[in-house]
């Protein structure tokens, strides 16, 4: 490989907006900018490297009015880049994004590129609270290429059952597997508790932090008014929080670029390779086994492999955390000890951190950028989760020049998620007789009142199904109370929907 055309992150920049008026909050655009200059600061070169940008890439943000927002960020930067992009939306995208440019970089497509996103969702929050019309620039002209495919996560059948946001998706996979791993409900809570509270550690020393506290593993799990339950297993404080007012950015150059422009070497980090996959199974009802991603192992795995190295000379990690079984899928694919002290973060993890929509991943990046500037040598692994654990990526990166031949982000073959379950397992439309259930979850209600029941399980016959329980409280109260997966139900239709009557 030319060792002009190495990746190397450069300069990282981040905003944190808490408690604005609408009527003052910083508009997209604004934090898009001040994010964009502090990365170049960061990179030591200024207004003189965004100049020079030949590449924009922005991660789709809520809520985006513009018809091309790069081209206004341009504009406001004094950019002229011969390329523009804009990203599907996902958790995994800013990693995606990241591993996209840097093999533009490695061939010799791009020299000096820009990544940023943001999110305003409290804002907005706030505005509509208060009746208020945000005036928040429009237009930007040309037409920017899209990085991914715009695709839904959940289908339509899934989301008449309740299966239609992230809180109320992930817990049938946190229940899938707790019940693999043979873990009694009050042994699993204090697990739960156990793994995130260091996340809230890392996150009350983060300056960029939506919620910069501490909190126990008792904290976490324990119900409250405050900590009301959301979806069974879990209560508000292990949900990510997706309503904040945060940006980010990255400079990412070629050597011969970042030479040119006088950045000081001991500012790189550079790009050792990446890997992204996608499920399968697609709809997250159609998983063939609710306690596996192999697509998750893949791209995890793959990016490892490009890197050339083992996960066990990986220093930092910041895997990506909307939910806790998010970090456990992750440690149950790579063979890890969910008590490794290398820990599983950087940023503090989306319940904390803060989660901003897409963004997210660039906020870990731009720690993990200073995280191993600090660590002179050390390797760091940033991972991406979009949907409902469907798409996934992850990088590494390390502040030492990567031996040997050119990065890349491919995946490997054979893969090493060969001989894992992956085929689509279609639900009946309408199932009857016997079941058993494979995975299920609670919904409450805002006063803290179970609400709807989800199970998802297979007929006698092997066949899947979606369905919720009977409404009745007390049903539901049991419902939780003690372990429901192998449990054998009736199934049946009321009013045109599938009933699973445990009785």
């Amino acid at each position: 490989m030319r060792d002009d055309r190495t990746p190397i992150l450069v300069g990282g920049g981040q905003l944190v907006q808490r408690d604005a008026d609408p009527r003052e909050a910083l508009k997209p655009q604004e934090m898009l900018e001040r994010v964009a200059r502090s990365a170049a600061a960061d990179a030591g070169a200024g207004d003189r490297l965004l100049r020079e940008l030949d590449s924009i890439g922005l991660v789709t943000s809520y809520p985006n009015r513009a018809n091309n927002p790069v081209r206004l960020l341009a504009e406001r930067i004094g950019a002229r880049p011969a390329h523009e992009y804009v990203t599907e939306v996902g958790g995994q995208i800013g990693v995606t994004l990241a591993n996209f440019l840097a093999e533009r970089i490695t061939r010799g497509e791009t020299s000096t590129a820009l990544i940023a996103g943001c999110n305003n969702l409290k804002t907005v929050a706030r505005a509509r609270q208060a009746g208020i019309e945000l005036d928040w620039t429009g237009g930007g002209e040309g037409e920017p290429e899209l990085v991914g495919e715009l695709k839904m996560g959940n289908s339509d059948y899934e989301a008449r059952y309740g299966l239609d946001t992230p809180p109320h998706i992930y817990p049938i996979f946190e229940n899938a597997l707790r019940a693999r791993r043979a873990l009694d409900l009050e042994t699993h809570r204090k697990q739960l508790g156990e793994l995130f509270s260091p996340f809230s550690k890392v996150a009350s020393e983060n300056p960029y932090a939506w919620f910069p506290t501490y909190r126990s593993p008792d904290e976490l799990t324990t119900v409250t008014p405050q900590n009301r339950m959301i979806a069974f297993p879990y209560p508000k404080y292990l949900n990510a929080v997706l309503a904040t007012d945060q940006a980010a950015a990255l400079v990412m150059t070629s050597v011969a670029a970042a030479r040119a422009l006088g950045i000081p070497e001991e500012r790189w980090i550079y790009w050792w390779g990446g890997a992204e996959a996608v499920e399968q199974a697609w709809w997250p009802s159609e998983r063939p086994d609710f306690a596996a991603c192999p697509a998750m192992l893949d791209s995890t795995a793959g990016a490892l492999a490009n890197a050339g190295i083992g996960i066990d000379e990986i220093g930092h990690f910041d895997f990506y955390s909307c939910f806790p079984v998010a970090v456990e899928m992750a440690c149950e694919m790579l063979g890890l000890d969910m008590n490794d002290s290398r820990g599983f973060t950087v940023t503090g993890g989306l319940p904390y951190a803060g989660g901003p929509a897409s963004a997210y991943t660039l906020h870990s990046l731009a720690v993990m950028l200073q995280r191993l500037r600090d660590d002179p040598g050390s390797k760091g692994l940033v991972t991406g989760n979009g949907w409902y654990l469907t798409k996934h990526a992850a990088g590494v990166w390390s502040s030492a020049p990567r031996p040997g031949d050119a990065p890349q982000a491919s995946l490997p073959d054979p893969l090493p998620s060969d001989g894992m379950e992956k085929t689509p397992c279609p639900a009946v439309e309408q199932p009857s007789g016997r079941g058993v259930i494979e995975t299920y979850t609670v919904l409450y209600d805002r006063e803290g009142a179970p609400e709807r029941g989800i199970v998802l399980g297979r007929q006698t016959d092997g066949r899947r199904f979606v369905a919720n329980t009977p409404g009745d409280r007390s049903l539901l109260e049991g419902f939780v109370a003690d372990e429901q997966i192998g449990r054998e139900g009736t199934l049946s239709q009321r009013d045109g929907d599938n009933v699973f009557d445990p009785a």
